[in-house]
């Protein structure tokens, strides 16, 4: 499946639409992510854990395509999403069938 199928359309529309934003966005992602001092899969996993809290549905398939990639298994990708249960709520159980579609789709 293409990257650009796993994108929300407000993340492809900045994409598009703020080309000069979105180069500096991504430059500044990348230097925060080679300032990480968590291993790859770590990192993935603790993303989704926040999207889920946050209620950011619309990244969580990109960002489970790349935790599957840096060796996420499914249990690890269903830890991830409620982790944030006790401090957020059930709110994160909406993330699960978002998470598990686009590992499962992969």
């Amino acid at each position: 499946m293409s990257d650009r199928l796993l994108i929300s359309n407000a993340f492809q529309t900045f994409l598009t639409e703020a080309p000069e934003h979105q180069k500096v966005w991504m430059e500044t992602v990348k230097k925060w992510g080679e300032a990480s001092q968590l291993d790859k899969k770590t990192e993935a996993l603790s993303y989704l854990s926040v999207l889920a809290a946050l209620r950011l549905e619309g990244g969580l398939p990109f960002h489970v395509k790349q935790a599957k990639a840096v060796g996420a298994t499914r249990d690890e990708i269903i830890s991830a999403v409620l982790v944030g249960l006790p401090a957020a709520g059930n709110v994160v159980i909406q993330s699960l069938p978002i998470a598990l579609s686009a590992y499962d789709n992969e």
